[in-house]
């Protein structure tokens, strides 16, 4: 299975620390916060990614072109410019980043990738999302059912659109609704490659056109998550998560 994540975005709450770098590529304990999503992934057996790029996509291509050098001990001859690897730590990662336009949204990104796809379900999330999301049952609820989108509904005030359901199906989204009890939208998704279909073009918003016309027709449910989650949207955002790794029992490192 493969897993999609959206990493073009401008970041502009964190505008701070995006205006050098995108934000997925924001260190959280000394490692890009895209790392720590794909290391999630890859706990539950999923290595094959596909990022889609956008705001500064060169830094992605500079990090995972660079990536497999600075995971190994190496020894460098300067007298013939050779290197000899000894040991390499790299995850057994398959990386396909595929630039998806400056100022695509959401939708738009997800459908410029269609062709690197395979027919069966995928996962997808956002760049910027970190929790202790059990993929496997995820994928095994989406799998439980006929419908096209598995959405991970996560409680969390505020800021954020909320889902309304009945039982496991959404019903509604909501943008922005204050309660403490709401579901909302914490990324991690699972797709059948059917579900782009809702998506025009490169202006269509996932989460508001898209996810309305899944909703209607009813192919929208929602996989509840109770555990740890928390998105990086800004400064004050970075600190907690960086709290969490410090303390050494960072609730979404699943991997040992």
């Amino acid at each position: 299975m493969k897993a999609v994540i959206l990493a073009g975005g401008l970041g502009t709450r964190l505008s701070e620390l995006t205006e050098a770098t995108p934000k997925p590529l924001i260190e959280v304990g000394g490692k890009p916060v895209i790392w720590h999503i794909m290391k999630i992934y890859s706990h539950y057996g999923i290595n094959d990614f596909i990022i889609c790029l956008g705001y500064k996509g060169y830094a992605f291509k500079e990090f995972f072109s660079n990536y497999f050098l600075h995971m190994s001990d190496v020894t460098f001859d300067l007298s013939d410019n050779s290197m000899e690897v000894h040991h390499n730590h790299a995850e057994p990662w398959k990386v396909t980043l595929i630039d998806t336009g400056h100022a695509t949204m959401t939708g738009g990104r997800l459908r410029r990738i269609r062709s690197y796809l395979d027919d069966e379900p995928f996962c997808m999330t956002y760049g910027d999302g970190l929790g202790d999301i059990d993929i496997a049952k995820s994928i095994e609820f989406h799998r439980s059912h006929d419908k096209k989108v598995t959405v991970t509904g996560v409680t969390q005030p505020g800021r954020f659109g909320v889902l309304v359901t009945e039982g496991e199906i959404v019903k509604e989204v909501r943008e922005k609704v204050v309660s403490n009890e709401s579901l909302i939208n914490g990324g991690f998704f699972v797709m059948d490659p059917s579900a782009l279909s809702y998506i025009d073009g490169d202006e269509s918003i996932l989460e508001v056109e898209t996810f309305q016309r899944l909703v209607n027709d009813g192919q929208l449910m929602h996989f509840r998550h109770d555990g740890f989650w928390q998105p990086m949207d800004t400064q004050r955002d970075k600190t907690r998560l960086e709290e969490h790794w410090n303390s050494g029992n960072a609730p979404w490192k699943v991997w040992a």
